[in-house]
């Protein structure tokens, strides 16, 4: 009788703590779907200061023009890449405690002095963010302009 109840209390720990997982991963979905929102809506307000808020100190941008730098020294930064328009499409949330991997597509039409004006431009996209000091924060983005064929 002990060895039954003794099991049955761990059954109900083991699905506590799973279900418990489970309603935090959501609320760090949530969290970052807002917050991949957020970089849109500022990017296509020119509020680079805002998006900034959510970069960490040392974020990293693959970008498709096939460079690697530091966001803070960048184009969006400087202002020569702007936006008319931009759609994040997210596919894929993956969660690994303090780091989340978010992947997708992008239709986006540069504007004013960008390269392409005008044109509408496809690409995949992973954005990687990290939980710092209890902040969500852009760690890393690679993105590619996807060949027409």
């Amino acid at each position: 009788m002990n060895k039954i109840l003794l099991l049955i209390l761990f059954s109900f720990l083991v699905n506590n703590l799973y279900g418990q997982n489970d309603a935090q991963n959501v609320s760090v979905e949530q969290e970052i779907r807002k917050l991949e929102q957020g970089q849109v809506d500022a990017l296509l307000r020119n509020d680079v200061d805002e998006m900034q808020t959510h970069w960490s100190k040392d974020y990293t941008v693959n970008n498709p023009r096939n460079t690697v730098g530091k966001a803070s020294e960048g184009p969006i930064r400087a202002g020569t890449r702007t936006y008319s328009s931009f759609l994040r499409e997210i596919e894929s949330i993956i969660i690994h405690g303090e780091t989340v991997i978010v992947m997708g597509s992008e239709t986006v039409v540069p504007n004013d002095n960008s390269p392409e004006t005008g044109k509408t431009i496809h690409r995949r996209f992973t954005n990687i963010w990290m939980n710092e000091n209890g902040n969500w924060l852009l760690v890393a983005r690679q993105a590619s302009v996807i060949c027409e064929n």
